[in-house]
């Protein structure tokens, strides 16, 4: 029976690799999909493993790691066409930059419900912002002394690599963390605004990125919306619809990020991203965390009021009423 139980347990945890190992490659790929060559060297403006890594580990704990490392490798040999030798190094560097951002936000008390405005600032700055700083650091320094990267452009493939691995973070991970609570939709809900902020966040979306006009402000209003209204069940799936179209949009050169240099693209694309991500982030922990603390302060108001009810003196029951066990009353 032990070792039955055991069996089972193995087999359970060989699958959850199996399972981060195909998200990985998967998501490698889709990412792939924009892929821009800065100073010879392979990057995204979003590269999602980053994102589904560090949620796994949140999820299953740092015992997982194998399965990331294993993804991170088939997606470099299907990308270089075989193993070279600085593919042990960014493989080393795509497991341990995820490993690290957990490691760090569990010190510190992350909570992954996001519930929390501090929960909101700690994934921005020690997961995303820290934590890809292994990644990227340890990758082009690899390059480098493999002689694949010239050192004279080993800024500008750092910033292009970080940028792309911190943006995952930011906009994945949230997402997959939101998941985690999602439920099937009750008659009850708002269908009929959730539906209208849907087909607003397309439309201005879509006229923002191919519009030469500088209109990418626009986006803000609609994340503010959906941050206040849904919290981050509303503003995640938004800020990931508004980053994967603006990088389409950038790196096919259309709308306003046309007549720009690889390098001007890039930046244009983190900030942008940046800014909805941190938005739809920051605003939706803070929405969040006001309602549970509106939601437990009625609770405790609630409790006082049973508390006082049932302490409170009553009137007397006897009042107006004859003592059946008094005596007669005393001769005159």
């Amino acid at each position: 029976m032990i070792r039955s139980q055991e069996t089972r347990h193995r087999a359970v945890a060989v699958l959850r690799m199996l399972g981060i190992t195909a998200a990985y490659y998967l998501s490698g790929q889709l990412g792939l999909l924009r892929q821009v060559s800065v100073e010879g060297s392979v990057v995204t403006p979003l590269w999602p493993p980053t994102g589904i890594s560090l949620a796994a580990l949140l999820y299953l704990g740092a015992g997982v790691w194998p399965g990331i490392a294993l993804g991170a490798l088939l997606t470099l040999v299907d990308l270089s066409g075989g193993l070279s030798p600085s593919g042990a190094g960014i493989t080393a560097a795509s497991t341990l930059a995820p490993l690290c951002a957990c490691f760090a936000l569990r010190a510190v008390g992350f909570h992954r419900e996001l519930d929390r405005l501090r929960d909101g600032v700690v994934l921005v700055f020690l997961g995303a912002m820290g934590g890809m700083l292994v990644s990227a650091t340890v990758g082009a320094v690899t390059l480098v002394l493999n002689g694949d990267l010239s050192s004279h452009h080993f800024w500008q493939v750092w910033s292009a690599w970080w940028a792309g691995d911190a943006m995952g973070v930011l906009v994945v991970t949230p997402l997959l963390l939101v998941l985690r609570k999602a439920r099937l939709p009750r008659a009850g809900d708002r269908w009929v605004e959730a539906s209208g902020l849907a087909v607003v966040t397309v439309v201005i979306t879509v006229v923002v990125t191919r519009s030469p006009l500088p209109m990418i402000y626009l986006l803000f209003p609609v994340l503010i919306w959906a941050a206040l209204r849904f919290q981050l069940a509303g503003s995640t799936p938004c800020a990931l619809l508004m980053s994967v179209m603006a990088i389409i949009a950038g790196t096919g050169r259309a709308g306003p990020f046309a007549g720009h240099t690889v390098l001007e693209v890039m930046l244009n694309l983190t900030v942008l991203n940046a800014c909805v991500a941190l938005t739809a982030l920051l605003l939706g922990a803070i929405v969040t965390e006001h309602n549970n603390i509106r939601r437990e302060t009625e609770l405790a108001c609630e409790e006082l009021a049973a508390l006082v009810e049932e302490l409170a003196p009553r009137p007397d029951a006897g009042d107006g009423r004859t003592d059946s066990t008094a005596g007669p009353p005393a001769p005159l």
